[in-house]
C-alpha cells in the first residue's frame, strides 16, 4: 500500500504549464509586475517605505510560485531518505505537467518498481525458509538417533538420512527453478500431464508420508508420526484427462493441497481427489472432510503467513505457493462451497489438440 507524501498540501498555480523554463518567467514576470503595481499604490508613501513594500510583495509571489515549482524535489528527497531505510510505501504528488512532474512520475513508477522487488525478495526468502525447514527437521532427526545411540548406524538410517539429502537437493534446484520462473528468466516447461497416474502419483507420496508421519516437499502439513494414518485418499479421476503444465511445478500444488486436507481431516475421515473437463479448462478439486474454512477467510488464506485459524505451527506458506504455481500457469484456485468440509478447486487449461 503506497501512501501520499506527509503535511499540509499546499496549492500549485502552476502545475497547468508544460515547461519549467515559461514556469521561471512567470515567476520573475509576475514578481515585477506585482512588486511594480505595490509600487505604484504606494507611491504616496516616503520611498524607502514604498520600496520594502514592493520587495515584499515581490517575495511573497515569488515563494508561492516557486514553493509549487519545487516541492516535487523536495518529496523525492525525503521519500529517498525513507527508501533508504526500506520503506517502499511513500509516494511523491506528480500534477505537474513540466519536467520535473514527468520526473515525479517516473519516481513514482521506480518506487513501485523497488517495492515489489522488496516484496518479492522477502517471498523468496520465506519459500525457501518454508521448503527446507522438513527435510532439516528429518535430517536433524536421523543424525540425533544416531549420536544419542537410539538408533545403530545400519543400512536403514543410513538410507533415511541419505534420502534426506537428495532431498533437500532437489528443493533447493525446484526453488531457484521457482525463483526464475516468478522473475521472468525461465519459461515453465508445458507438456501434456496425464491426470489419473499424475494424481496416483502423488496419492501414493501422500500415502506413505501419512505412514512415516512425515509432510509434503512444501511442509504444509506438520504432523505427529502416524497421526494422520487412518486418512482414506481416493481418486476420481478418467484416463484420459490430460492438461498442459508444468509436471513438476504441478506436483507441487497437489501435494500442498493434498497435505492440507489430509492435516484438517478428522481421524478415519476421506480425502478426494476428482477432476473434470469443463469446456476449454480442466478443472481438479480436492475434497476433505474437515471443518471447512469460514466465507470470509477463504481468500485470505491464500495470503502468504495466512493459516486460517489454523494453530498447527504451520507459516501458512503452502496455499500461498499453490495459487503461485497455478497463477503461472494461467490458471485459477479458490475455495468453493462444500456443506461436508473444505473443497479447493483447481482451473487449468486443458490440453491443446493434436495437430
Amino acid at each position: 500500500m503506497t501512501s501520499a507524501p506527509r503535511g499540509l498540501t499546499f496549492p500549485r498555480p502552476l502545475d497547468a504549464v508544460h515547461s519549467f523554463k515559461f514556469k521561471t518567467s512567470v515567476v520573475v514576470g509576475a514578481a515585477l509586475f506585482t512588486s511594480s503595481v505595490s509600487f505604484w499604490i504606494t507611491a504616496q508613501w516616503q520611498f524607502r517605505y514604498a520600496l520594502l513594500m514592493a520587495l515584499f510583495v515581490a517575495f511573497v509571489v515569488t515563494w508561492v510560485l516557486a514553493h509549487g515549482m519545487t516541492s516535487p524535489l523536495r518529496e523525492m528527497t525525503g521519500a529517498v531518505r525513507r527508501m533508504s531505510k526500506g520503506d517502499y510505501s511513500i509516494r511523491v504528488r506528480a500534477t505537474s505537467r513540466d519536467e520535473i512532474g514527468t520526473l515525479a512520475t517516473a519516481f513514482n513508477q521506480m518506487a513501485d518498481d523497488l517495492a515489489d522487488e522488496d516484496r518479492y525478495r522477502r517471498e523468496v526468502i520465506g519459500n525457501v525458509a518454508h521448503e527446507l525447514r522438513t527435510p532439516v527437521a528429518a535430517l536433524h532427526a536421523v543424525l540425533e538417533n544416531l549420536v544419542d545411540g537410539v538408533r545403530v548406524p545400519d543400512r536403514d538410517a543410513l538410507t533415511l538420512a541419505l534420502n534426506q539429502t537428495d532431498r533437500l537437493g532437489r528443493l533447493i534446484t525446484e526453488l531457484l527453478d521457482l525463483s526464475r520462473v516468478q522473475g521472468g528468466a525461465m519459461a515453465l516447461d508445458h507438456r501434456p500431464v496425464a491426470l489419473r497416474p499424475f494424481a496416483d502419483a502423488a496419492v501414493a507420496e501422500c500415502r506413505l508420508r501419512m505412514a512415516t508421519g512425515g509432510t509434503a516437499t512444501s511442509g504444509v502439513a506438520t504432523g505427529t508420526p502416524g497421526s494422520r494414518a487412518d486418512i482414506r485418499l481416493h481418486v476420481e479421476i478418467d484416463d484420459d484427462l490430460a492438461v498442459e503444465a508444468d509436471e513438476a511445478r504441478l506436483h507441487q500444488v497437489l501435494a500442498n493441497l493434498l497435505d492440507n486436507a489430509v492435516r484438517h481431516s478428522p481421524p478415519a475421515g476421506t480425502v478426494c481427489v476428482g477432476a473434470r473437463r469443463d469446456g476449454e479448462t480442466v478443472v481438479v478439486e480436492v475434497a476433505d472432510q474437515g471443518a471447512g474454512i469460514a466465507p470470509d477467510e477463504r481468500t485470505r488464506i491464500f495470503e502468504r503467513f495466512t493459516r486460517g485459524g489454523s494453530r498447527d505451527g504451520g507459516t501458512g506458506l503452502g496455499l500461498a505457493i499453490a495459487r503461485w504455481v497455478v497463477d503461472l500457469h494461467g490458471g485459477e484456485i479458490g475455495v468453493v462451497d462444500d456443506p461436508h468440509g473444505c473443497r479447493i478447486r483447481v482451473r487449468l487449461p486443458a490440453r491443446r489438440p493434436a495437430i
